[in-house]
């Protein structure tokens, strides 16, 4: 009987995201695909240096050998190289010992029929368009930034930090519609005047409830992932979040409410693997310090 992915956390992540390939990306868009391809061949025996994906995905990953712990994580190279060119990052996850065995590798394809063929919960890539298509089919995912000139080594990976906005990230935007149209007062008198009512669930609620299941099956004292929320909002439009992952009977081990002050210096002192955010605004002063992944979330008119 084929084996399934149903209780795993799968995390599906493009050669991009998880390895630093801006030089090769750049022949890509000066010079097209088949120098492209002719260059990784050339060089397919060098190893790549880790990109803005690689210390989560090491860190999730090495969930799997904690003692006694069944495997609860899976990881999936989801690209569009070609096989062919496929081989310079087969060879540097081995460098680098990440249990990784799995792919698709859809030559210049769209990626999005596959995540859901493989079940996936968390999808990573440099690609707005198969991004986009993931969160169009309810899958949480991120357009993460990719500049070679971010160096975001962790040496610890004993305790995995991701952090989340709250608004057309964790819930829907339906409360920030309301900003867009009528300014903060209206947003905290409709926030205020629905504190009891949970808010929406927006494209990474079910992402975070599987995260909150993880950090069930560990003892208080040994639970190896931390979550933030860092939102915008404060009071008194924080009683409504509080209440809401409430009624999800999710955790949040962090939450800061700004304000609208900046997200970035908050990040940083969090020590971040990762933070998802709808607005640019945020995530490109973030990716300064953490690695950052925007959610292309359509926004209620």
């Amino acid at each position: 009987m084929p084996m399934n992915l149903e209780s795993r956390l799968v995390v599906g992540v493009s050669s991009r995201a998880l390895f630093n390939l801006t030089k090769e990306n750049k022949i890509f868009e000066d010079e097209g695909v088949e120098a492209y391809c002719r260059y990784q061949v050339e060089h397919e025996e060098e190893v790549l240096a880790p990109g803005p994906g690689f210390a989560l995905i090491k860190a999730l990953l090495d969930l799997n050998n904690l003692s006694g712990r069944k495997e609860r994580v899976e990881v999936i190279i989801m690209s569009q190289n070609s096989p062919d060119t496929s081989l310079r990052v087969f060879n540097t996850i081995a460098h680098y010992g990440l249990n990784i065995s799995r792919a698709v590798l859809a030559s210049g394809a769209s990626l999005a029929p596959y995540l859901e063929a493989f079940q996936t919960d968390l999808f990573l890539s440099a690609d707005e368009d198969d991004v986009q298509s993931a969160v169009d089919a309810g899958i949480a995912a991120g357009m993460i930034y990719c500049d070679g000139a971010k160096d975001y080594s962790q040496t610890d990976y004993s305790k995995i930090r991701i952090a989340f906005d709250g608004d057309a990230v964790l819930f829907s935007d339906e409360s920030e519609a309301i900003f867009r149209a009528g300014g903060l007062k209206a947003f905290e008198e409709n926030e205020y005047r629905n504190a009891l009512n949970p808010l929406p669930a927006g494209p990474f609620a079910k992402f975070l409830k599987i995260i909150s299941d993880l950090q069930s099956e560990f003892p208080p004292d040994q639970v190896p992932i931390r979550t933030a929320l860092v939102t915008a909002r404060c009071a008194p439009a924080h009683e409504r979040v509080i209440r809401t992952l409430r009624a999800w009977n999710v955790r949040i081990d962090e939450a800061f409410f700004l304000g609208g002050l900046a997200k970035k210096d908050v990040l940083k002192a969090f020590g971040a693997h990762i933070f998802f955010d709808d607005q640019e605004t945020y995530t490109i002063p973030a990716a300064q310090f953490v690695p950052s992944a925007r959610v292309p979330y359509r926004h209620i008119a």
